[in-house]
């Protein structure tokens, strides 16, 4: 079929094309992400990459497989994309209303966005032998942001070479490089994650593990019991806020943050739909106005569980990707 498909793309058969990339187009956006970091950025690298093969399916030689071929062209379109971010300024957040306390210290990843679970890949096609990173580690917040922190080609090179399980060979003919060139970057992306992850072993998704963290933590955040919370988190947990660079550790600095901030003494009331994110437990967050009856949407929550407790606290700031998740901008709320 794929055969008959690729005749009539090359004679110039959109349908045909379609059906023959669309399979791949998940398992793309999945991987455009990884690479920046961007939902949004990836979707349009996506279109771009499937335009870019519409207009060369002509030439296309069957040396490799469409996939590996679709894979080649969406690499290069988000290496050019990367570079030509290296040459505007990076995105500032707006600074926070109120000073913030003082952080153990400054993220080095200037913009990430959290990823529905729909969009991030889960269902993949099995990767390659020499894979060795799991899929569902491929996605969790922790490797896509310590992806972020190493040079574009770099972190090409991981992904493709530890996610998907690409050969040395073949990587070094999707980037027009060496297979010595590819070795070495793949060591030293290796070595920045390593130096970089925080080992951690969730329970499996949905699992009553993971169900009974995510009900004691939404019932602590929406009562402000800062105690409740900590007493969920592990010894060195972390708290962190994209786009704002501040990240705090440990249960201390964890809850003086809830308690003069994050709640102002319990003053803010909070309510959390449970959503999922990059295969973890995540929530919309909506700040209650008791004037009116409405809560407002605030951002996104997305834990990372260690076991049966929570290793980090991420909280997006405001409300662009809501639609994302399909959660609304307000809801109504008489409690």
């Amino acid at each position: 079929m794929d055969e008959v498909l690729l005749s009539g793309a090359r004679e110039g058969d959109a349908e045909a094309f379609g059906k023959l990339t669309e399979p791949y187009r998940r398992e793309l956006q999945a991987h455009c992400y990884r690479l920046v970091g961007s939902v949004a950025e990836a979707e349009d690298l996506v279109q771009e990459t499937l335009f870019a093969a519409w207009r060369a399916i002509g030439g296309f030689a069957g040396r490799s497989s469409i996939r590996t071929w679709l894979y080649r062209i969406a690499t290069n379109r988000c290496l050019n994309a990367l570079r030509d971010r290296s040459h505007r300024p990076p995105p500032v957040a707006a600074p926070p209303p109120v000073p913030l306390p003082e952080p153990n210290r400054l993220s080095e990843v200037p913009w990430l966005e959290p990823c529905p679970d729909t969009l991030t890949g889960f269902g993949e096609p099995v990767p390659g032998p020499e894979a060795r990173v799991e899929i569902r580690e491929a996605v969790s917040l922790a490797f896509v942001a310590a992806v972020q922190s190493m040079p574009p080609r770099q972190r090409a090179i991981l992904v493709l070479r530890d996610v998907l399980g690409y050969r040395g060979a073949e990587v070094a003919e999707m980037l027009g490089t060496t297979v010595d060139a590819v070795a070495s970057g793949l060591k030293r992306a290796r070595g920045a994650l390593a130096n970089r992850e925080r080992s951690a072993h969730p329970p499996l998704p949905n699992s009553p593990t993971e169900r009974r963290v995510m009900d004691a933590f939404v019932t602590a955040f929406e009562r402000c019991d800062v105690p409740a919370m900590v007493e969920l988190l592990t010894d060195d947990a972390w708290f962190t806020m994209p786009p704002l660079p501040q990240e705090y550790r440990g249960r201390d600095a964890i809850a003086d943050f809830f308690a003069e901030i994050g709640f102002v003494h319990g003053t803010r009331r909070f309510r959390l739909i449970p959503i999922r994110a990059n295969g973890q437990p995540a929530f919309g967050r909506y700040l209650r106005d008791p004037y009116a009856g409405i809560a407002h949407g605030h951002g996104l929550t997305v834990l990372t569980l260690d076991g049966g407790r929570i290793s980090q606290i991420t909280a997006f700031l405001g409300t662009g990707v809501f639609p994302r998740f399909g959660l609304p901008r307000t809801l109504a709320d008489n409690g």
